[in-house]
């Protein structure tokens, strides 16, 4: 039995690929259309899985292609996000036999597909899977230097394992242990899932942080794209409610926030809390925003701010989070760029023992301040003049 599953996004088909071939199906995927549809020539599948909404040709136009152009009768399962009632009844006034709504589990894709082609024998017994089909594909950023003892690589993997759609691209700045090895070891099997991307020379956070983003938007499958602290201080269940949130909503920045509250865990430093209440205030007056918490090391992106955010080097190396919203209020003006960020408090937020930022380091932040309010005033004043031309 021979299935042909046609998504733009790699990310949604590499898990659907694999457990259809566990349940004895000889399968096919294809991200780009065009291709697909001459796969269906070659390879005469007994079902079409297909997306619809693809830049090159939508999955309306396949399902064209294959019942008008082609006269073929192929079943035909649509797989998608798109939820709007007019797009579900041209599907089926078109002659698809399914309609199913991402995101779903893997367990009720195979039983719909056995329900329309049947199952194939097998000799074992396929257990069931937990991994649920998303709607969108995310790339999340980890900086690491000298992580050898702290990276937490099976929390990692077994979220990725778990969790379809996600992407991770650990950035080595310049380790001097032997993080790059780690790094590599726990790519290893998940090249599809894990990029290890290596700076020779330890840059600074910042600058890891901005090279991995810039290095993940590259990737068409991806529609947002994050960065996390690789200690886990913040966890990838709290980071995929940030995604959650800007997924559903307009805005194009969503960044976690460290909020002491009823039902959450937070906890820090006393010392470090009272230093942090401090620089708070200096970067509320720079940003002119009334934010909680923009050092939170949680934050994802939708894709088309990823240039405005990270296209050039930042000033500084520890508050490079102030660097970006700053250049969010030059770039769309400050009363728009108030309606595009969003600040969400966590549910956890560990601080991890070895961290990087000392008491001493928090202290120079101020020092830092003042060259973000400094460097960012001149830009502001540069840019002026060319927006009243």
């Amino acid at each position: 039995m021979k299935i042909l599953a046609i998504d733009d996004q790699q990310l949604v088909l590499l898990p659907l690929e694999k457990r259809l071939l566990e349940l004895g199906y000889d399968v096919k995927i294809e991200t780009d259309a065009v291709k697909g549809l001459e796969l269906f020539e070659s390879f005469t599948p007994d079902l079409v899985i297909v997306d619809i909404n693809m830049p090159e040709m939508s999955g309306i136009d396949v399902v064209k292609h294959i019942r008008i152009a082609k006269k073929s009768q192929t079943p035909i399962m649509v797989l998608s996000g798109d939820t709007k009632d007019e797009t579900i009844t041209e599907g089926f006034d078109l002659g698809i036999n399914d309609y199913m709504k991402k995101p779903l589990s893997l367990n009720e894709i195979s039983a719909r597909v056995k329900r329309l082609i049947g199952a194939p024998d097998v000799d074992s017994i396929v257990a069931k899977s937990n991994v649920m089909i998303q709607e969108r594909c995310v790339g999340v950023v980890i900086p690491c230097y000298n992580e050898e003892e702290r990276l937490f690589s099976k929390e990692f993997t077994d979220y990725i394992d778990k969790n379809s759609g996600y992407h991770l691209c650990f950035v080595n700045d310049g380790s001097k242990d032997k993080t790059l090895e780690v790094l590599k070891e726990l790519q290893k099997g998940r090249e599809d899932f894990i990029t290890v991307y290596d700076c020779e020379k330890n840059g600074g956070k910042a600058e890891a942080v901005r090279l991995g983003m810039l290095h993940m938007a590259k990737k068409e499958d991806l529609d947002y794209i994050g960065f996390l602290d690789a200690d886990l201080s913040t966890d990838l269940a709290d980071f995929d409610d940030l995604v959650k949130t800007i997924e559903t909503s307009e805005f194009k920045i969503v960044s976690g926030s460290r909020i002491s509250r009823m039902g959450a865990n937070i906890t820090k430093e006393s010392a470090r809390k009272i230093i942090s209440l401090t620089i708070n205030f200096i970067i509320r007056k720079i940003l002119k925003m009334d934010f909680k918490d923009t050092q939170c090391g949680a934050k994802i992106f939708s894709k088309d701010v990823i240039e405005v955010a990270f296209g050039e080097k930042f000033v500084t190396q520890w508050i490079f989070d102030v660097e970006i919203f700053k250049r969010m209020s030059i770039h769309f003006g400050l009363k728009q760029a108030k309606t595009m960020l969003c600040e969400q408090p966590l549910k956890r937020w560990i601080h991890a023992d070895g961290s990087k930022l000392s008491m001493k380091d928090s202290v120079k932040i101020v020092g830092q301040l003042g060259q973000i309010a400094w460097v960012y005033r001149n830009k502001k004043s540069q840019m002026e003049p060319s927006l009243t031309n």
